[in-house]
C-alpha cells in the first residue's frame, strides 16, 4: 500500500517561511517522479512544483518560481517543498504526489497524500 504523509504546514505571516516534508512509503521512491499540488478554497488544485527521480530535473508553476524550491532525498524516501516570500495568495492545502511516469505529465500523478494547510496571513 502507498502511503504519503505530509507534514509541515500551519500559518504564518505573508514573507515568511514554511518547509513542508512528504514521507512516501509503499512504492518504489527512488523510481518515483514527485510532485507538489495545491487547492485553495473555492478553486480547483494546481500543478506547484516537480522532481525528477533522481532530483536532477525541477519544474515550478510561474507564480512560485524563485520563492519555492522542491528537493528530495532519496535515501530517506522524502521529497520536500521549501516555500519562502510567502503571500496570502498561497494559501491552500497542499499534497504531494508520486509518479511512475514523467514528472511533467500531471495526470500520471496516481498516488495523493491527505494535505498539508498552509495559511498566509496578509
Amino acid at each position: 500500500q502507498v502511503l504519503l504523509v505530509e507534514s509541515g504546514g500551519g500559518l504564518v505571516q505573508a514573507g515568511g517561511s514554511l518547509r513542508l516534508s512528504c514521507a512516501a512509503s509503499g512504492l518504489t521512491f527512488s523510481r518515483s517522479a514527485m510532485g507538489w499540488f495545491r487547492q485553495a478554497p473555492g478553486k480547483e488544485r494546481e500543478f506547484v512544483a516537480a522532481i525528477s527521480r533522481t532530483g536532477g530535473n525541477t519544474y515550478y508553476t510561474d507564480s512560485v518560481k524563485g520563492r519555492f524550491t522542491i528537493s528530495r532525498d532519496n535515501a530517506k524516501n522524502t521529497v520536500y517543498l521549501e516555500m519562502n516570500s510567502l503571500k496570502p495568495e498561497d494559501t491552500a492545502v497542499y499534497y504531494c504526489a508520486a509518479s511512475y511516469g514523467s514528472s511533467l505529465d500531471l495526470a500520471g500523478y496516481e498516488y495523493w497524500g491527505q494535505g498539508t494547510q498552509v495559511a498566509v496571513s496578509s
